[in-house]
């Protein structure tokens, strides 16, 4: 995106020094690169774990502080608009308070932790004793109402809120009030495209190993599937959790699964997997977006997922893959339907890639994007935490 946009308009970066610079570097696209330090207060070890929520909220007030600092630097800056992203701290990003230039916040999800209910997981039997002394832990609430009043002021500052879909603007509209705009995002069908060689003979999905993914779910699917036809299931993650990992290949080994875990491969090895995979299956917890579905289509691989979140505007039901509800058996069925039916899935691959290269290209959604940023640099006018 920043790429794309750098073509067209002066860019400069703003960052914390604990921002990883070396992931989707920003860079090479812009001007300058003005990075403020910060470093968060040391976390405590057992027995002293349970005061860590007092550090973290401490962390809330230095952030406010030095982010105040860098809005005077940008307003100081006459820019003509300002698009700020999420912080990995607080979600919205307290910057967006002090800023007197018109801003756009691009909300990828709301403070989800927060605003909906916890999934279980791995380890959720032996956590019984931990999860019990959180919920009579008085500076867990004491901290998250500080990060929520924190992620709340600053995303109702924001002079407009993009969203990544339809899904998220409603979200949005319930967890804060705010009417937000759907500035879709897109992928980069000239990285992620069909393979010249021959398919292999697994299952693929896409995400990091946490319980919200759904892949103990699609596990449990691939399970239901005829013996005789029954496909590896390959996970391609971006980050790990050791225990998380080790309840999936524990519930794969019990339900005679083979299954295979890969985690931060490159991109030219994500795409071979793309490339290879004879169906990609998705099944995150109320994703979003969920960039996986369009990858796989732009690499002409048909997708089964669950019909809910933003994989509802992106899978196309019976033209580029199938969606189902979160039902295993229905899954499997799903999934049998296209691996018994070498015609289907060869059209739903070709139809896959027609749609990206129509709607979701890179291109496009920045064009979207642009003209979202030059209203805004039109406005005045603020909201007010």
């Amino acid at each position: 995106m920043t790429r794309r946009l750098a073509l067209h308009h002066e860019i400069d970066v703003y960052t914390l020094a604990t921002a990883d610079h070396g992931f989707a570097d920003l860079r090479p696209y812009a001007r300058t690169h003005h990075i403020f330090p910060f470093n968060p207060l040391p976390l405590f070890a057992s027995p002293f774990g349970r005061l860590n929520q007092l550090q973290r909220r401490r962390d809330l007030g230095r952030l406010e502080m030095i982010n105040r600092r860098i809005a005077a630097e940008i307003d100081e800056s006459k820019y003509d608009v300002i698009m700020a992203h999420p912080c990995r701290f607080t979600q919205a990003p307290s910057v967006l308070l002090y800023l007197q230039t018109p801003s756009v916040y691009y909300a990828q999800e709301g403070l989800r932790r927060l605003y909906e209910p916890a999934l279980t997981g791995a380890g959720a039997a032996a956590a019984g004793f931990r999860a019990g002394l959180n919920r009579i832990d008085p500076l867990i609430p004491l901290y998250d109402r500080a990060l929520m009043r924190s992620d709340r002021r600053s995303i109702q500052a924001a002079t407009r809120v993009l969203v990544n879909s339809r899904f998220t603007q409603e979200n949005i509209s319930q967890a804060y009030g705010i009417e937000a705009d759907v500035a879709y995002l897109g992928v980069d069908s000239t990285f992620f495209r069909p393979g010249s060689g021959g398919k292999g003979e697994f299952l693929l999905s896409v995400g990091a190993l946490r319980p919200n993914k759904g892949f103990a779910f699609l596990i449990e699917a691939v399970s239901l599937l005829p013996p005789a036809i029954r496909p590896p299931l390959r996970i391609v993650a971006n980050a790990g959790d050791e225990a998380e990992q080790a309840h999936l290949e524990g519930l794969a080994t019990s339900l005679d699964v083979e299954l295979q875990i890969e985690i931060g491969i490159s991109d030219d090895a994500l795409l071979d997997r793309y490339q290879q995979a004879r169906v990609v299956v998705y099944a995150p917890h109320r994703e979003p977006f969920g960039f996986v579905p369009l990858e796989a289509m732009a690499c002409g691989v048909p997708v089964v997922a669950v019909a809910e979140g933003g994989v509802m505007e992106t899978v196309r039901h019976q033209e580029t893959g199938l969606l189902v509800e979160r039902d295993a058996a229905q899954f499997a069925n799903a999934v049998q339907e296209l691996l018994v039916n070498d015609q289907m899935r060869d059209h739903f691959g070709k139809q896959g890639r027609n749609v990206v290269e129509e709607h979701w290209s890179w291109e496009r959604s920045v064009i979207g994007l642009g003209e979202h940023l030059t209203l805004t640099s039109c406005l005045t006018e603020r909201r007010m935490a």
